[in-house]
């Protein structure tokens, strides 16, 4: 193609504009065409409401048309996509507003860099082009500070410079001298007439006749018509960028990070600049997660507690029980079982020890001591195969089992009650109206042991005693086994199954083992930790809701912040990601300190209370920080949609 051939840079034919406005929409533009080359100063002047405004927007794809078309270096606007129109934007179009529109949080030199970081140029590189641009527009000494820290001519000028950023080779100015003083203003006109002479293609948008007298071409518009368009002057030669145009960029991975680097940053400003509202945000998710955390410290603490009682009951325990199963109505037609069967199983060798129990009730008197007891009649290695322990005495013997001799160990609660400030052992007690002597004491019960033995007096006696003496029945309750060691539970249980069966003719017994309980308060504690989980997920789920209510109304006070890094080039996913990170980082740091929170409660919990302690793992730690994250980007993602969604003609003009 012909240079004389190429397409004008900027070209609207029959193009409308049109905005609802109950039963009748309102046109904002009525048929426009024009066509505006490369490198030239364009002033479209007309009065508010004139559509001068909106024809802007549409030139800087800002705006789309209603009906029309309009082309870019020949090609079709409304065939490019988002992203298409943010490359535009972003290295070609440069915005200067009559409001500035400058980021708040960012200091100058952030403010001009931001439209480079959105096109991935290298961090040292596009500091140093905003220094050079600032410094050529005599802000050298106002680099690192903010708009608020600036005057309206030096805001104005950081403008510039941000348009200049990434070429500018199209500059839009909208009533770019309207807040400034006549000095000001003059030195922007200037500043805009020697960028036109460097070959920039310079539109110029106002009301003020002196000012769109500085422009080689003058179009004016009222009533969203073109009413006339003349020339004061050829316009600048230089190269055309038809060849050139850039209608998109490819990502490079560098540049992603540079972006996503950019979005972090931006995020620990919004959140710094609006503390108390970011503590408040947080203040759910510190609640949720330490209720987590803790509740997982908790059952991890039952856990252990709950293991270390089994283990204390006895290791690797068997209990042999009358009848088919719990329950089991016809226990009373069953053979049941006898002392017999100890000698079935004595001999085994996966057998470490055996006993058989027999329990019943009795009145326990010492003098003019009482209290109810419970009596097991037990074998010479019960104490073995419970792993119970003696606090003072001896247990009784084999000879004693056999000889059913009158001898009772007695527990720690029973020898303070029966025998207060005296030494119990060789002391006599009454079962009822037997007699028996004092042995031995038992050390004080711990753990699972406290709670099966309840609050009466435990009084061991040799079985042959009890059954002699107190129940006169040949069953016993039931034979407890201690495996040997290294023996595998499932294969016991199952020696032991058929050993019984052998001698009973049936099966009407059946085992319940050290093993098994495990698994069922296993099984219970996870209930356990369910319920309460439930419950501090409710509080989480509360908090997330929070978090998203605070980030649509950030959304909302942030509008215009999201119409400029659009006008600069920022994509959709660029406002996407910035407000998922700000979300994710609220959400991350609430979990951290509701971890540090739920720390804190534990050492308090440990000074109050001494029998229990809050069990902590890393995986528990890992989870509430991989759940507070996911809640940042489950409940941050609405509010990030709802920003990346944003029409930018309607973020720039919200106050």
């Amino acid at each position: 193609m012909s240079a004389d051939s190429r397409p004008p840079l900027l070209q609207l034919t029959g193009v409308w504009r049109s905005y609802p406005a109950g039963d009748q929409p309102i046109d904002a533009l009525k048929d426009v065409s024009l066509s505006i080359e490369a490198g030239e100063m364009v002033a479209i002047i007309g009065q508010s409401g004139s559509g001068k405004s909106t024809l802007m927007n549409i030139l800087g794809c800002l705006d789309r048309p209603s009906r029309g078309s309009y082309k870019i270096a020949g090609r079709a606007v409304l065939e490019m996509t988002p992203d298409d129109l943010a490359a535009l934007r972003r290295q070609h179009f440069g915005f200067i507003f009559q409001r500035y529109h400058l980021l708040p949080d960012l200091d100058a030199q952030g403010n001009v860099e931001a439209p480079a970081i959105y096109a991935g140029a290298p961090a040292r590189s596009r500091r140093d082009r905003a220094v050079a641009l600032l410094t050529r527009l005599g802000l050298a000494d106002r680099l690192n500070h903010r708009p608020s820290q600036l005057s309206g001519g030096q805001q104005q000028r950081v403008s510039v410079a941000r348009a200049l950023m990434n070429g500018g080779e199209v500059i839009l100015a909208d009533e770019p001298t309207g807040a400034l003083d006549t000095k000001s203003g003059g030195e922007i006109m200037k500043i805009l007439q020697e960028l036109n002479a460097e070959g920039h293609t310079i539109i110029l948008v106002t009301h003020d006749p002196k000012v769109a007298e500085n422009a080689r071409r003058i179009i004016e518009i009222s009533d969203g018509e073109i009413l006339s368009d003349r020339r004061n002057g050829p316009a600048h030669s230089v190269k055309r960028p038809g060849e050139t145009l850039k209608f998109a960029d490819k990502e490079r991975l560098t540049a992603l990070v540079a972006r996503l680097g950019d979005a972090f940053h931006m995020a620990l400003l919004a959140m710094n600049a609006h503390r108390l509202r970011t503590v408040l945000t947080m203040l759910g998710v510190i609640i949720g997660i330490a209720s987590v955390v803790s509740i997982l410290a908790i059952v991890g603490g039952a856990q252990k507690s709950i293991m270390t009682s089994v283990g204390s009951m006895g290791s690797d325990t068997v209990n042999i029980l009358a009848g088919a199963s719990a329950g089991d109505t016809r226990v009373a037609q069953t053979r049941g079982l006898r002392p017999s069967d100890l000698s079935v199983l004595a001999g085994q060798p996966y057998i470490d020890s055996v006993s058989p129990t027999i329990v019943t009730s009795r009145l326990v008197r010492a003098g003019s001591a009482s209290g109810n007891g419970t009596i097991n009649g037990v074998g010479e290695q019960y104490f073995r195969v419970q792993n119970t322990k003696l606090a003072q005495g001896r247990m009784f013997d084999a000879a004693a089992v056999t000889a059913a001799a009158q001898e009772a160990v007695i527990d720690d609660k029973a020898a303070k009650k029966l025998f207060e400030n005296r030494d119990p052992l060789g002391q006599t007690i009454l079962l009822g109206n037997v007699p028996l002597r004092v042995v031995g004491v038992t050390a004080k019960a711990e753990g699972m042991n406290v709670i099966f033995q309840g609050s009466k007096l435990q009084v061991w006696a040799p079985y042959t005693t009890v059954m002699a003496r107190m129940v006169r029945q040949p069953d016993v309750s039931q034979i407890s086994v201690r495996l040997a060691d290294g023996v595998s539970t499932p294969a016991a249980e199952t020696a032991i199954t058929n050993a019984l069966i052998t001698e009973h003719g049936k099966q009407d017994f059946f085992l319940r083992s050290s093993d098994s309980m495990r698994k069922q308060l296993g099984q219970i504690t996870l209930i356990f930790s369910l319920l309460l989980g439930s419950i501090g997920g409710i509080s989480l789920f509360v908090g997330g809701i929070g978090v998203m209510n605070i980030m649509l109304v950030s959304v909302s006070e942030r509008t215009r912040e999201i119409g400029v890094r659009t006008a600069v080039g920022a994509r959709r996913s660029d406002i996407m990601s910035q407000f998922m990170i700000e979300a994710v980082l609220v959400c991350l740091i609430g979990g951290a300190l509701g971890i540090g929170l739920s720390f804190m409660i534990a050492a308090i919990f440990s000074l109050l209370v001494k029998t229990f302690q809050l069990v902590y793992s890393a995986w528990s730690v890992l989870l509430a920080l991989g759940i507070s994250t996911l809640v940042g980007l489950v409940f941050g993602w609405l509010p990030a949609r709802n920003a990346a969604a944003l029409d930018p003609v309607d973020a720039l003009a919200r106050e």
